[in-house]
């Protein structure tokens, strides 16, 4: 079983322990792969985010026993956060407190930054002796691939995905129906359900302003409008991006009329995603816009309603991409063995078990998928993917704007700045966080 190893305060300490950084921009990687290396008398570190009930978390921590039983190695598993990692990765891998491999999220300020500083390992070796590439579709080896500037896409593997994710929305079947709301289809038609939630007391949307929730659903907003162009020029720097355009505008003045008219509380601002989460799941908000990493929770936690999903009516673009990557740091002590644990979650009995605890497999036979409410998952996942709609996410090009992103949306709600200036502060963030990654 996975053990729950470190507090919070051992974070901070291993600032004490930096060495000197590595190059900028290294590939360096071992080019001999030991595919059944010996691990006795070993220790792989692992740390990971997710939550035991999560379908990430049940599946890892089966893979953790099949990679002890087949290696001799034992798995030391130190639990962090989200926030844990996204603030101090730089540091830490930086150091001789690493661990051998680690969850990270993908996307240009994070694990594009990263490669970019030499901090990484280069998996091509890797990928070449397991053969992961063949098991990953095209769209999906986008989150894997770095240049040497830290631009997803191009250029070589700094990571691999076991899964996939994407954004969609929670709905309390039980409060629809109360209310004789049919799953819109429109966008038209989800105004009017919010409208009609409201009308009856009830704040439809359970939102999160400090954390990642209303910033995906602003994303969301704008891409209901935008083309693959659009996202192509926002993520991979193709053309200039217009924040006062059509877009970015109508996604700003939609969140900020719906403050206005009681869909989203102005409490949003003080919450966290976790804080959203368990309100739809207490049955507080009848909506929730998040993505599919809450699925298994769903499944386990709400005991009090029936639910379903459906992708954002209207839109044939949603956040969405290959789940987060593991990553092997340059510092790593055992990379053969992580190589090897990497390849374990690839395997047809851990791809099976993602799919029938609430994930999306990235290499899982489709037989091999028995749940129903996990098959309607995967089936709206497989929609996305089809009409090449998986737009990532909003926070992904610079590696500072997820803070300023969620700083933005808070004055939006809060009313101390219009939607046109807060879309004009945003548009020099991300500009001056682009010219940094590209001069």
């Amino acid at each position: 079983m996975r053990k729950r190893l470190i507090a919070a305060g051992a974070i901070l300490a291993t600032t004490a322990l930096l060495l000197a950084g590595c190059a900028s921009g290294s590939t360096s990687s071992s080019t001999s792969v030991t595919k059944d290396p010996d691990g006795k008398g070993k220790t792989l570190t692992l740390w990971d985010y997710e939550s035991d009930t999560s379908a990430m978390g049940i599946a890892w921590n089966a893979a953790i026993k099949k990679f002890e039983k087949e290696t001799g190695a034992k798995v030391k598993f130190e639990a962090k956060s989200f926030e844990q990692i996204r603030s101090t990765a730089s540091q830490v891998l930086n150091s001789n407190a690493a661990p051998d491999i680690l969850e990270y999220n993908k996307g240009n300020a994070t694990a594009g930054l990263l490669s970019s500083q030499g901090l990484l390992t280069n998996l091509d070796p890797a990928v070449k002796a397991y053969g992961w590439d063949k098991k990953l579709a095209s769209s999906l080896q986008t989150t894997a691939r770095y240049s040497t500037k830290g631009v997803m896409g191009t250029g070589h593997y700094y990571g691999i995905p076991n899964y996939g994710e994407f954004v969609d929305v929670y709905y309390n079947k039980d409060a629809f129906a109360k209310y004789n709301i049919a799953v819109p289809t429109t966008f038209a038609e989800f105004e009017a359900a919010l409208k009609t939630f409201k009308d009856n007391g009830i704040t439809p949307l359970a939102e999160s302003a400090a954390e990642y929730p209303l910033g995906q659903l602003f994303y969301q907003l704008a891409l209901s409008k935008a083309t693959r162009q659009w996202v192509d020029n926002y993520q991979l720097y193709t053309g200039k991006v217009d924040w006062q355009d059509k877009d970015f505008t109508f996604a700003a003045d939609t969140i900020k009329s719906w403050v206005d008219k009681g869909y989203i509380s102005k409490d949003s601002t003080g919450l966290k995603a976790e804080d959203a989460g368990t309100a739809f799941i207490n049955g507080t908000n009848p909506i929730f816009y998040s993505g599919s990493w809450w699925y298994g929770r769903m499944v386990t936690d709400v005991k009090t309603f029936d639910w379903g999903t459906f992708l954002f009516p209207g839109a044939k673009l949603s956040p969405g991409s290959s789940g987060n990557i593991w990553v092997v740091p340059e510092n790593s002590k055992n990379k053969d063995l992580a190589y090897k644990f990497i390849d374990i979650t690839m395997s047809p009995e851990i791809q099976a078990l993602i799919g029938n605890s609430g994930g999306i497999p990235v290499a899982a036979e489709a037989a091999s998928i028995t749940d129903p409410k996990s098959k309607e998952l995967i089936d709206n996942f497989n929609k996305l993917t089809a009409q090449d709609g998986l737009a990532f996410y909003p926070d992904w090009p610079t590696p500072t704007f997820y803070d300023q992103l969620n700083a933005g949306l808070q004055e939006l709600v809060n009313g101390t700045k219009s939607s046109k200036d807060v879309l004009t502060e945003l548009g020099t963030e991300y500009q001056s966080g682009v010219d940094d990654i590209t001069k």
